[in-house]
């Protein structure tokens, strides 16, 4: 196990970068602790695989470092590393069993035939293949393989870190739920350094103790689910969690309140002397529909009964513009046409200037 180290770490695909724009990994400086488990969420295109390819050593950087322990292995090899990696696609030998596929790594390093055959029964509990390690993988399902692959990355118990790049999108839905699962009791088992690649909120909330969000090339926030939840260091965090995602309305603050339009709501903190484009976050957990005039005033576009709540989209009028504001609300609680405003949670309300969270002084 290691603790990694990225230091003014950038990529760049073109030979001759000119502006930021040109660099499909902008400057990065991050410590993944030793032991813990990490996602690295963000849309496609969005830097994730360059980032996690220069950490295994499949790619070289264009500029900074990468450390081990403190130790520079940025010019070292994937395998002087000793990184264990799990890609997208099952990569198994079809001609072996999946007692073979799964002591292969071992055998590589001419390890001892007890320990191998202690390690292979004791890694095919784990992923639940233990009635199949006689089986040729070639006979197996999609789903199977993957658990080989999977597999293969944990057997080995010296490894500095194991890589998973999107290693469920091959699987189905719900044997997802399943993997995702053992994967985090694996995590717990064996303490090692896990960096989990993924597009899918979800996969990367359950999985990780803390969640790296990328944008743009960029790492907008690291945290645990709840803090990116709860306080989104940048608005593309919060709309890229939750589903939906958090509203973010164009506001004037001034000093405790801020309007939309010529309404006004009271909020938590104090800014001062704010720049840029002003916006406030909420999530669509903390709206309630209302029947009182004090509220924000809206009308419902229509309703979405997702079986545990529904999902009511709404619209407020403001000048020329409509905005769009979601709002969840818990099954059974009836919506009645006289619900024609909106009251926020003041204590769940997030101000923004040019998309960056602002932290304000407590409101008197």
């Amino acid at each position: 196990m290691a603790k990694i180290t990225l230091s003014n770490l950038a990529h760049s695909y073109s030979k001759t970068p000119a502006s930021p724009s040109d660099f499909a990994l902008k400057t990065i400086d991050h410590i993944w602790e030793d032991g813990s488990a990490y996602a690295l969420l963000g849309p496609s295109g969005c830097g994730k695989s360059t980032l996690l390819n220069i950490i295994s050593g499949l790619l070289a950087p264009s500029q900074g470092k990468v450390l081990f322990d403190d130790n520079d292995v940025t010019s070292a090899s994937t395998s002087e590393r000793n990184i264990a990696q799990v890609f997208q696609f099952p990569v198994v030998y079809d001609t072996m069993t999946v007692r073979q596929n799964l002591a292969f790594p071992l055998k590589n390093r001419k390890l001892g035939a007890a320990y191998i055959d202690s390690r292979v029964n004791d890694v095919a509990n784990m992923i639940g293949m233990q009635d199949f390690l006689n089986d040729k993988a070639s006979g197996l399902t999609a789903d199977a393989k993957q658990k080989i692959s999977l597999g293969r990355g944990i057997v080995r118990e010296d490894v500095n870190a194991i890589l998973f790049d999107e290693p469920l999108t091959v699987i189905d839905p719900q044997m997802k739920w399943e993997l995702r699962t053992q994967l985090k009791a694996l995590h717990q088992q064996l303490g090692h350094t896990m960096i989990y690649v993924t597009h899918d909120q979800t996969e990367a909330l359950t999985f990780a103790d803390k969640v790296v969000v990328m944008s743009e090339g960029e790492v907008v926030q690291v945290g645990t689910p709840t803090e990116l939840f709860e306080r989104p260091a940048h608005t593309f965090v919060g709309f890229f969690i939750g589903s939906p995602g958090m509203n973010v309305l164009p506001v004037t603050v001034v000093g405790s309140k801020a309007m939309i339009g010529n309404h006004e709501i009271q909020l938590n903190s104090t800014y001062e002397q704010l720049s840029g484009t002003i916006e406030m976050g909420i999530r669509p957990e903390y709206i309630k529909l209302s029947n009182e005039p004090s509220g924000l005033a809206i009308k419902i576009d229509r309703v979405e009964d997702v079986g545990h709540h529904k999902i009511v989209r709404t619209r407020h009028a403001l000048d020329d513009q409509s905005l769009g504001i979601n709002v969840i609300v818990k099954e059974g609680l009836e919506i009645t046409d006289d619900m024609q405003y909106l009251v926020f949670e003041r204590e769940k309300i997030n101000v923004y200037a040019d998309k960056w969270l602002q932290d304000g002084k407590a409101a008197i």
